[in-house]
């Protein structure tokens, strides 16, 4: 099983600490903040990984990661030339993968305490269609909120202003190949992106979307609270 992180975006939220360096190379405890993604996938057994990066820090990437071998992985790189979506950015992923392969994809700017074994093993298991973590948060009409029934997702809304559940879908994707085609398939929202809640969605449509809850702690690193708590976390 493979695996690919994505690591592109401006941070806008992390600014003037994103003005010169992207914000997967800035500091998170004693790592950079990819790095913790790369051992989270070594760890549960991932070794291939692709680096979805943007133009800014690129030659930091390389220098700082090389192929890998630091880490015990085998690196690939490559470029999302502008902002997308997530899922315009996993597009890019295709020709790294084999026909009807499996793959774990994680935002990296998502730092959590699971290991990510037992969840690649039931994705391993599971014959077809995706899988997503979710983790119960206080304050979900900030992410996409699944709707649940009877231990099924029937659709993902993003931001709702009344959240039908108290879970959010973490930056943790388990896909097949057919997500390509998915992407594909869906438009550009609002804001002129391809979101991966779209895509999420087709899965669901199909009957196809399986979840597991993250039981630790979790936190998507976007902002210098979550920055700072995630860093906390990490040191302790």
């Amino acid at each position: 099983m493979k695996g690919v992180i994505l690591a592109g975006g401006t941070g806008t939220r992390l600014y003037p600490l994103t003005k010169i360096i992207n914000k997967h190379l800035l500091p998170v405890g004693n790592f950079p903040m990819i790095c913790h993604g790369i051992e989270k996938l070594q760890s549960a057994g991932i070794k291939e990984i692709l680096l979805v990066i943007s133009k800014q820090s690129a030659g930091l990437y390389t220098e700082l990661l090389g192929g890998g071998r630091e880490w015990g992985v085998r690196l690939t790189y490559k470029i999302q030339e502008e902002a997308g979506g997530i899922a315009q950015a996993l597009s890019l992923a295709e020709s790294f993968m084999k026909p009807d392969e499996k793959f774990l994809v994680l935002l990296g700017d998502n730092l959590f305490e699971d290991s990510l074994t037992t969840y690649v093993q039931s994705f391993q298991k599971q014959k077809k269609g995706a899988r997503i973590l979710l983790k119960k948060v206080h304050d979900p009409e900030r992410y996409g909120v699944p709707i649940l029934e009877e231990n099924t997702i029937l659709r993902i809304e993003e931001k709702p202003e009344n959240p039908k559940s108290d879970f959010c879908v973490t930056g943790i994707y388990m896909y097949d190949t057919t997500v390509f085609d998915k992407i594909r398939g869906i438009k550009p929202s609002g804001r002129g992106e391809l979101e991966i809640t779209d895509v999420n969605n087709v899965y669901a449509a199909e009957g196809q979307l399986a979840y597991d809850v993250l039981d630790g702690w979790w936190t998507d690193a976007g902002t210098f609270k979550s920055l700072h708590q995630a860093s906390d976390w990490l040191l302790k």
